[in-house]
Order: structure tokens, then sequence, then C-alpha cells
């Protein structure tokens, strides 16, 4: 029943030989890939209006223009840098790749980390965010986001388990029907702001100054954490790098276009809701009176269409489908990340299992526990959980550039000096934001808070929630990079204890063949038999629960235990392991060697069957998994229909 379950939900198993047709080919590739760059559209100018208000109020919200165009020359600036990753590695150049490579296992597996810990919040901002779309546009599900959101997620992970191509036609749709929706909103708005359309100005909403005016006046601190804000929107960019291998031949060619063609739409979309938040005046829902949760595309989107009807609609519901898909982004590229620190020894082995439909099992469902956990912590809200972002992301960044400078200078390759200059600026660009996060989201300035976590318990923190948020992200890299040398330890130890370099091996030791009789039947004779056919010490062992049934037993025993001494043991307080343990210490003291301890079951017919007979057998197979020097065997008897 559980095999149908299976393969009704993911399918029927593939072969090994049928990978390279799995491969994916550019239009399908950017939706798995690039979704949650894409997406990314639609929450980045939000962050970026919410912390010029937190600062400035509602009169500087036009800095939102040049802060915008500040982060699309960034956008660039990373992309044509991955671009020369993605083809000096068209066997997959992740961060942690290129830092392994060219900067030591050190730098790697920090890099390693920060992806590992920014592919889990993609998936809770993306599903959070997507969610948050619907219940702008229907109020009355606002309750529901949590189960809302890990239902999301439960059909993504499930869509992933049915394999990489599977899931890059399914996203396809949404992905597609997001960019086509948002360009035409985009370019009917961007026409109504040159015809001169102002919209009614929000309620508190001050009179705005000029672009380059309200910049210029901003605090220097606080100009630079809306930038860093606004640079979530670069989260995700990496991504193709890291699976380019998913790609058809030529691997790195493939990626490289498609990487061109991420940044290419993004930037659109990026600057074209950044425009229009100015053009319209509009502002975030957490400062303007009345909106009731309401996203900043969905404003823009309804002053550009004249109200919440028709069109509307069509944008808000691709923006939920493109936001939840984004986190497709994830699941494309955590199991393979998580698969590779798996075979480097860095994480546990089961991660590089591949599963029946040629994608890794393990690293799927841990990614959608994980998610889950996290937005149910702090209940799907979406700027609760973007102060999380983008720290991990632009290590990950810089490290993986100034690898590919290294490389460079290493190999000298023809146009060696080009591509190290390209990469190296990449490199400058990407540590410049990175300590613009550091600046902004970690400065101590604020009084002490108090972090909300589960069960009321609150940790204590620097700085306010956003800066709480972060220090946590920041804390998170450090404990997972020991984790991971932990880990490594062990795969070492185990490795030099299991080696047979050196080994001489010894004589077999003596075996003793104990065999549990828990009563007289046809059951037990297959076990036995199968302890006589070992040919050595057998003894058979009955622990007396029952003593008014001893004396039936030794009689059947006379005729049945095929010439094995039958030693019974008594036990007052009806226990089967307590004596058993003390029968073992003392065969094992007697005799320092080998101890198989055969247990007979029968199996019966159907699974409920199971269910009306005690699970002695089970019992002590748990109990023994630890006992040093004692093999446990079953000798199993099959009931007839």
């Amino acid at each position: 029943m559980a095999i149908s379950l299976r393969r009704a939900l993911i399918g029927a198993p593939l072969p090994t030989a049928r990978a390279l047709h799995e491969r994916l080919s550019k239009v399908v590739a950017l939706p798995v890939f690039a979704s949650d760059a894409i997406s990314s559209s639609a929450y980045a100018t939000e962050a970026i209006l919410v912390a010029i208000l937190a600062g400035a109020g509602t009169s500087r919200l036009s800095a939102v223009l040049p802060i915008g165009f500040g982060i699309f020359l960034l956008l660039w600036i990373v992309s044509f840098s991955y671009r020369q990753t993605v083809l000096a590695y068209p066997t997959g150049g992740g961060s942690y790749i290129v830092a392994r490579e060219s900067l030591g296992i050190g730098a790697a597996t920090i890099a390693g980390a920060s992806l590992l810990i920014d592919y889990i919040l993609t998936v809770a901002v993306s599903v959070a965010a997507g969610i948050a779309a619907v219940t702008s546009a229907f109020p009355f599900l606002r309750p529901h986001t949590v189960l809302l959101c890990a239902m999301a997620v439960a059909l993504i992970a499930l869509a992933n388990l049915r394999g990489v191509r599977e899931s890059g036609l399914l996203f396809s749709i949404p992905t597609y029907s997001f960019v086509a929706s948002m360009l035409v909103t985009i370019a009917w708005g961007v026409l109504k702001a040159f015809s001169g359309y102002v919209p009614p100005p929000e309620p508190g909403v001050a009179p705005l100054a000029p672009p380059l005016g309200a910049l210029a006046s901003l605090p220097l601190f606080l100009a630079l954490h809306a930038y860093a804000s606004g640079c979530t929107a670069l989260t995700g960019v990496e991504a193709i790098s890291n699976g380019v291998q998913a790609f058809r031949p030529p691997e790195g060619r493939n990626a490289a276009v498609t990487m061109l063609w991420m940044a290419g739409i993004l930037g659109v979309l990026f600057m074209g809701v950044t425009y229009l938040a100015w053009a319209f005046h509009v502002v975030p829902s957490a400062v303007a009176e009345g909106s009731g949760g309401e996203t900043v595309v969905s404003k823009i989107t309804r002053m550009a269409w004249g109200g919440k009807h028709g069109f509307y609609y069509v944008v808000q519901f691709t923006t939920m489908a493109v936001l939840v898909v984004a986190a497709n982004t994830s699941f494309a590229d955590f199991p393979r990340l998580s698969a590779i620190l798996a075979r480097d020894r860095f994480l546990p082995r089961q991660f590089a299992n591949v599963g029946d439909r040629l994608v890794y099992n393990y690293g799927i469902l841990t990614l959608a526990v994980l998610a889950v956990a996290l937005i149910a912590i702090l209940s799907g809200n979406v700027n609760g959980l973007l102060p999380l972002y983008a720290v991990g992301v632009f290590l990950s960044f810089t490290l993986s550039q100034a690898g590919m400078v290294r490389r460079w200078f290493r190999l000298r390759t023809p146009g060696w000096r080009h591509s190290a200059a390209i990469n190296g600026f990449g490199a400058c660009v990407t540590g410049i934001v990175l300590l613009v996060l550091a600046i902004t989201k970690f400065h101590p300035s604020d009084a002490n808070v108090l972090f909300r976590l589960p069960f009321g318990l609150r940790l204590p923190l620097i700085g306010d929630s956003v800066r709480a948020g972060a220090w946590l992200v920041v804390l998170l890299i450090p404990l997972m990079v020991g984790m991971f040398y932990r880990i490594h330890a062990h795969y070492l130890t185990a490795a030099s204890q299991l080696t047979l370099v050196g080994y001489r091996m010894p004589p077999p030791p003596p075996n003793t063949i104990i065999v549990l009789v828990p009563s007289v039947n046809r059951g037990i004779i297959p076990a036995l038999q199968y302890a006589k056919s070992l040919g050595q010490d057998t003894r058979a062992l009955h622990i007396e629960t029952e003593p008014e049934a001893t004396p039936r037993l030794r009689e059947e025993w006379d005729t049945w235990g095929l010439g094995i001494p039958l030693l019974i043991m008594e036990s007052p307080y009806r226990s089967l392991v307590a004596p058993l343990f003390r029968y073992l210490d003392e065969v094992q003291t007697e005799r320092r060697h080998m101890v198989t301890l055969v247990i007979p079951e029968f199996v019966a017919v159907k699974w409920w069957h199971k269910l009306l007979h005690n699970q002695s057998g089970l019992i002590l197979k748990l109990a023994l998994l630890r006992r040093k020097d004692v093999v446990v065997t079953n000798v199993r008897y099959y009931l007839a229909r």
C-alpha cells in the first residue's frame, strides 16, 4: 500500500540512463533556477520604502528611485561576474566549489553554510510573500497564513520529488504568466504616469521631495540601510551557477545565456515597480492608514488599472503563483549543494543519495521541514523574514568572486586579465555591499531587545527586531560550519578505523548460537533448524513469564527440540529484556566471542493482522541495537492464507 501511494504521488522510478534526458532547456531552466530572482521584484521595492519610512517619513519616499537604480547597476555587475563563473565551471560553479578550489576548505564551508541558510530563507520569504499577495486580495484568508504557507511548501516539495524536468514544466506557466502580467501592468502604469495621471494621496502622506534631493537629505546610515534592504532583489542570482549540470549540453554556454535572460527580466521588472512606486506616491501598508496589509505591488496594480477588478486579480494571482514558485529555486539548488557537501563528508551521506526520480530526496524533504518551521516561528510575516535575508547571499557572492580572481591568476588562461578584472570588480562591489549590510544590520546603537521564539521563549539580542533577525543569521553560519567540521571529523575517524591498509586479518572468533523460544510451535522449527545448521555451540533460551505453562513447554521440547539444550530463566517481573541481558552477560564473560541470537518470528497475511499479536521480537531487536558482539538474526515463518 505504501509503495502504491508513493508511486501515485511521485511517479514510477527512472533508470540512471535517463539522467541526460531529464536535463533542462534554457526556456524551462529559467523558471526553475531564476524564479527566485525574478520574483524578488515583487517585494524588493517595498523593502526599500519600509526602510526609508522607518527613519525619514513619507516626504523622502522619492529616494526610492535613485536607490533602486543603484541596485539595478549592482544586479548587472553581479550577473556578469557570475556569467564568468558559469563559463569557467561547466560542471557547476557555485560559491562552495569555487571557494573550495581557490580559497581553501575554510572559506568553502562558510560559503556553503551561507548558501544553505539562504535557500531556507528563500523558501520561507517567497512562500510568505506569495500568500501575502493572496491575502491582500482576499483579506478573510489572513488568519490562515501559516497553514496556507505550509500547504504551498508541501506542494512544491512534492512536485520536486517527481523530478527536475517535471517540476520545471509545471512551474514554467506561473513564472512566464507573472512576467507577462507585470510587463503589461508596468507599461500601462508608465503610460498613465507620462500622461499626467496622479492618484489621490494616501492618508498621512506628505508632499514628495525630488528624488535626488530626497536621497541627499537622508542620513548616510539610513540611505545605506535602505540600499541594503533593497539588495534582497539579488537573492537567487547565484542559483544558475549552482545548477549548471541540470542544463542540456553545452551546459556552461546554456547556463550563461540563461543568466543574462534572468538579469534582463529582473532588471526591467524591478525598475518598473520602483518607478511606479515613486510616480504613484505609494506608501507601504505598515504606515498607510486603512491599507489592511496591502502590498506595494497590489497598490501599484490597483492604481494602474483603476481599482480591484479585472486585470488586478490576474496580476495578484500570478504574483502569488510566482512567489510561491520562487521557492522552487531553492528546491533545485539546496539538494544539489547538500549532495556536494555530503560527498565531501560535511553532511550526512544520505544527502548524496539519488532517489527514484533522479533527485536528492533527503535534501528536498529537509528543506521543506526547515522552511515550514521558520514560517511558523515568524507567523508568515514577510517583513519579519526579510531582515534575515541577504547577509548570507552577499557573503557567498564575495567569496565566489574572490575565488574566481585567484583562479584566473593561478591558471592564466587566454583572456585571463579581462576575466579577472570582471570578477575582481564584482568581488569589490559585493564586498562593499556586505560591509554596508554589516553596518546597517548590526550597528549596536539601539537598546537590548528580546527576539521572540515559540513557546513564549525570548532571546536577548542587540538592536531592534530587524537587527535581531540578522544577528541570528550571522550566529547560524559559524554554528553550521562547526557542525560541518564535527561531521567531517566523524567520517575521517570512521574511515581511519575501517581502512584495510596495514590490517592483519585475525582468526574467526568462536560463535555461540542462542535461540529464543517463546513457545513450542511450527513457527520455531525453521529457527531451530537454522541454528543447528551453523554447526557451533547452540543453545535454546526460554524466559519464563507464565510459570504454569512451563511443564507443557518442557514436555514438547523433549519431542521437538532437535536435541538442543533448553535453559529456562525466571522473570518475576515479566520482563524479556532484563533476563536476556543478564544471560548474555554470563555467556560473553564465560567466552569472549560472538553471540548469535536467533529470534523466531511469524509473518501474518495482512498488515492489520500484525496488530493482533505482541511485538516482543521488535522490542528485543531495538534493545539489542547497541549491544557489542551480538548478532541478531530473524527467522520468519509465513502464515498461509
